[in-house]
């Protein structure tokens, strides 16, 4: 498993969970929606579970590359 493989598992699970219970929040809070929550639930979590490794996948290289950044070794 690759370091960027690593991370974005991490982040994934992160993301997943943020992204989730924003979308509950939304459907939750708007009315017209709260209306039809059996059926929006389910698609805000499939949604949040299928965009987030996407999401993930980008994130995970910023988080490598500072950590490089400040352990680099001085060129001799």
């Amino acid at each position: 498993m690759t370091t960027r493989l690593s991370i974005a598992v991490i982040v994934w699970m992160m993301t997943a969970a943020v992204l989730t219970g924003t979308g509950i929040i939304a459907v939750l809070s708007i009315p017209q929606l709260n209306n039809n929550a059996t059926f929006w639930l389910p698609v805000v979590i499939a949604a949040g579970l299928i965009i987030s490794p996407l999401i993930a996948w980008q994130i995970a290289p910023m988080l490598r590359s500072r950590w490089q950044r400040t352990h680099e070794r001085p060129m001799t």
